[in-house]
């Protein structure tokens, strides 16, 4: 009867060779587990929201909307870009603010204050929004869009990107 287990022989060049494999698979494993979670890192991680200072609170009017310019910071992955951004800023007390997106909730067309009519006012389509935001006339869906808002030190802070449903 044969033996279902016969015996082999390991050489001592056939271990060092096994051994030498083995090390370099495990080196090998271990370096392109950093290399690919380094790579794809960024598509896993949440971004988080960034309060962004804009201004003073003394330095916005009373009762009226003022556009405020402000450098935003967007972060895409390893690349981070800087630019001009704005918001809409209304308070009547300088203790609650409310912040506008700048864009037509119709189509992110580009809207401005009239203070002759005291509305906001979107010339691509006509649309037109009181000083709270709601829609008086035209196309848009649905009320101007809102940053959150905070207060801290004496200045105002904003999330510059749109929260919608934030009414």
């Amino acid at each position: 009867m044969d033996d279902p287990f016969p015996e082999t022989t390991v050489t001592r060049r056939g271990f060092l060779g096994l051994l030498a494999g083995s090390l370099a698979a495990a080196l090998g494993a271990a370096a392109g587990s950093c290399g690919l979670a380094y790579f794809l890192s960024p598509a896993f991680s949440r971004e988080k929201d960034e309060w962004v200072d804009i201004a003073g609170v003394d330095d916005i009017p009373l009762g009226a909307p003022t556009e405020v310019k402000f450098t935003q910071r967007r972060r895409d992955a390893w690349l981070v870009a800087e630019g001009l951004a704005s918001t809409w800023v209304l308070t009547r007390d300088r203790a609650h603010f409310i912040a506008y997106d700048p864009h037509c909730t119709h189509l992110g067309c580009p809207y401005r204050w009239s203070r002759t009519r005291n509305e906001f006012l979107c010339p691509c389509h006509g649309g037109v929004f009181s000083m709270d935001g709601k829609v008086l006339a035209g196309p848009p869906p649905r009320p101007l869009d809102r940053y959150p808002t905070k207060v801290e030190a004496g200045r105002l802070l904003v999330i510059p990107l749109p929260a919608r449903g934030m009414r």
